[in-house]
């Protein structure tokens, strides 16, 4: 009998496998074939990211959850590098032919035209202005932001339209931006949400291995409050025993740095998730594995995942409700309520349509280059 190949995390990854995406036809699994026995092997494969651009058709996401503060939403990448092994958007990947396990973290997708469509978008006569959450999925200012620029040129048009935004991000490079966002604040247009899962710099190397570490974001925090822009902290995942017990200390650092409300989710294991972050407990918390997922079938009615509405975010049960009580309890005590229903608050009456808009690609297109039109 063969056994099964040992899992080995990847330097700088957060997932310890490339497993199959549910669309693939052909099946895989590794397996250790005696052949490296006695070997030494010094250090895990590395990966190579490797960034793609791509044309994009379409550049805005509309969602009718009730459990989502955001109607519409922006996402200028596909795949993230920041390698969060909780990620939601992983399975995304399995309908490009990819897996949600390390290619998520290493071939990318950068949506080039991103800030041309939104252009369009907003010219559109019926376009009726909406509060815009940038970095949902995936995060818009993950590292290969700094030379693609994306999501700066996506801010540009809606700074130039006073189009509401919402940003959502776990990296310091939002810094660069304040020039933009912070006048936008100003007229109450701009809002920050800061994803801040824990305070432990070891367990956020292998959880989220290329996302800023937890003290950079604590100071991204303060620079954004200082810069006038209201900064949100989020709390999410929420994962039994592993960030857990630190939920406390982490609202009460993100209020010293200047946060004014906070929300959290609880850890969600959709689809190809679930295999993969049960690979990370057992390479990283071999220990406490069970127990971990013991508890989050416990908030999920037995299951590993429930993905009922108005249960998904927060899950049920006993530990549940004392998560929530913790959370809300904590949130009072630090006056971290300041800012809820964050989105809904900013201003959509200064809305402007763009003053240059791009010729639409295919018809139009072509007969600005000369095509006669028979009709």
């Amino acid at each position: 009998m063969v056994a099964a190949r040992p899992l080995v995390a990847a330097r700088g990854r957060g997932a310890v496998s490339n497993i199959q995406g549910r669309y693939e036809v052909n099946g895989r699994e590794g397996f250790d074939d005696g052949w490296e026995a006695g070997i030494a092997i010094e250090g895990a494969p590395r990966f190579k990211t490797q960034v793609t651009d791509e044309i994009a058709k379409s550049i805005l996401s509309r969602n009718a959850s009730p459990d989502i503060p955001f109607k519409v939403s922006l996402n200028p990448y596909r795949g993230c590098e920041h390698g969060c092994i909780y990620c939601f958007a992983r399975p995304t990947h399995s309908y490009l032919g990819l897996s949600p396990g390390l290619d998520f973290e290493t071939q990318l997708f950068a949506k080039v035209n991103a800030a041309e469509l939104l252009r369009r978008e907003l010219a559109k006569p019926g376009y009726r202005p909406e509060h815009i959450a940038i970095g949902v999925n995936t995060d818009a200012y993950q590292p290969c932001e700094r030379d693609k620029r994306l999501t700066r040129q996506v801010l540009e048009v809606l700074s130039e339209c006073n189009h509401p935004v919402g940003m959502i991000t776990k990296s310091s490079l939002i810094e660069r931006d304040i020039d933009l966002l912070a006048p936008m604040a100003a007229k109450g247009l701009a809002c920050a949400a800061i994803t801040l899962t824990t305070l432990d710099s070891e367990i956020s190397r292998t959880l989220e291995p290329r996302a800023a570490a937890p003290a950079r974001r604590l100071r991204t925090i303060r620079t954004l409050t200082e810069a006038g822009i209201p900064v949100s902290v989020s709390v999410a995942p929420i994962i039994p025993f592993v960030t857990e017990p630190e939920i406390e200390r982490i609202l009460e650092a993100a209020r010293d740095a200047g946060a004014v409300s906070a929300h959290y989710t609880v850890l969600r294991l959709p689809f190809e998730v679930n295999p993969l972050f049960q690979e990370w407990l057992e390479t990283h918390f071999p220990e406490r594995a069970q127990r971990v997922m013991n508890r989050v079938r416990e908030m999920r009615g037995g299951k590993d995942y429930d993905s009922d509405w108005g249960k998904r975010m927060s899950g049920e049960g006993v530990w549940a409700d004392l998560i929530r009580q913790r959370f809300t309890k904590t949130v009072e005590r630090m006056g971290l309520g300041k800012l809820s229903n964050r989105f809904d608050r900013l201003d959509t009456s200064q809305f402007r349509r763009p003053l240059v808009v791009p010729a639409a690609v295919g018809k139009a297109s072509a007969k600005g280059a000369g095509q006669l039109d028979l009709f």
